[in-house]
């Protein structure tokens, strides 16, 4: 089983869509799918959120088109092989038993994949978003430099888009933030012939492709991410939401329980006030940079999930020019003290 195609286009296929990858949490999708059918070898990878699908034209296949995910930590390598490679020399992608092999007149490298991963139906998935709009609709098609669509990453960590109309703006709306993107206008502005001028057009060059797959909608179709259920919340508001249960939860315990220690009156005490404590810090800081508190929300549960608190916390006092090892020297000297009492 192989198909063949230029190495310039092969590099191509993994370029566009290996940024697109999910991480280790999903293992279905921390890789590049490569399949063939009669005519294209494609290239999908998607992380949930996000989709891609490029394609290129095979010189033919040698048998039946096969399917197989690449793993992600192949791609660094495949990809520099790839590059190292004239872009005219044909490259031949061959599948063979838990491993496919990339040959070309310069040398050979081979990947092993696990023949028994299944995939999601990615195909039902883009065929429920490109027949969202009916085919005689009037709706805008404009064409967007990549490049430019980069640069609004620092404006929020989430923006709404609205496409207006066709060859008009688009408009993008944040908290406290609207914006604008011009559409490339012409071929004079640089985008390529091949692009679909129309929906049209788009479903019919994608038409074979996509097949008589039923729409699905992403996020019932793709597989969901598998996180530890003790692994700390990376979103502002649920951390925030969790940090008041906390705290209702501690004084709650702090009022109705009668018959507990001075010890687990302390450690309730403790909880609460700590919770309240970091909701009001972490509401502060939301309403004056709320990038920076997501970040912030990111890297501590990261933290939390790592679980080396301790070391985290003794780096940061150091840090801080405070002395840990004299506070722990404090702690054991009331420790010792109680003890003697």
């Amino acid at each position: 089983m192989s198909a063949t195609l230029n190495a310039h286009q092969f590099g191509r296929l993994l370029e566009r869509t290996a940024g697109h990858i999910a991480d280790e949490s999903i293992p279905r999708l921390h890789g590049v799918r490569l399949e063939t059918d009669d005519t294209f070898l494609y290239a999908i990878a998607s992380d949930r959120y996000t989709l891609a699908v490029a394609r290129y034209r095979h010189h033919g296949l040698t048998s039946a088109p096969f399917a197989r995910t690449l793993p992600a930590r192949a791609l660094a390598s495949l990809r520099h092989w790839a590059a190292d490679q004239p872009g005219g020399d044909p490259v031949t992608v061959t599948l063979a038993e838990n491993r496919i092999r990339f040959t070309s007149p310069q040398g050979e490298l081979g990947v092993g994949v696990d023949d028994s991963r299944e995939y999601f139906g990615w195909r039902g998935v883009l065929r429920g978003v490109i027949d969202q709009l009916p085919a005689d609709a009037e709706d805008p098609f404009p064409v967007f430099d990549t490049r430019l669509l980069a640069r609004w990453t620092g404006a929020d960590h989430y923006l709404r888009l609205r496409v207006t109309a066709d060859r008009q703006g688009a408009l993008l709306v944040g908290e406290d933030f609207l914006g604008a993107q011009m559409p490339v206008r012409s071929r004079h502005d640089g985008f390529d012939t091949g692009l679909a001028d129309d929906l049209d057009q788009a479903r019919t060059l994608w038409d074979d492709a996509l097949g008589d797959a039923p729409a699905a909608a992403m996020p019932d179709s793709m597989p969901a991410v598998r996180h530890p259920s003790h692994d700390a919340s990376r979103a502002v508001a649920e951390t925030a939401e969790g940090l008041l249960r906390q705290t209702l939860s501690s004084t709650h315990d702090l009022i109705q329980e009668t018959n507990i220690s001075p010890a687990a009156v302390a450690a309730h005490a403790s909880s609460g006030v700590t919770a309240w404590m970091a909701f009001r810090y972490l509401e502060a800081l939301h309403h004056a940079d709320p990038k920076l508190a997501v970040r912030i929300v990111t890297e501590t549960a990261e933290q939390l999930d790592d679980g080396a608190l301790g070391e985290f916390a003794y780096d940061a006092a150091a840090g801080a020019g405070y002395n840990p090892e004299e506070w722990q020297e404090e702690l054991e000297a009331h420790k010792a003290a109680r003890q003697g009492q």
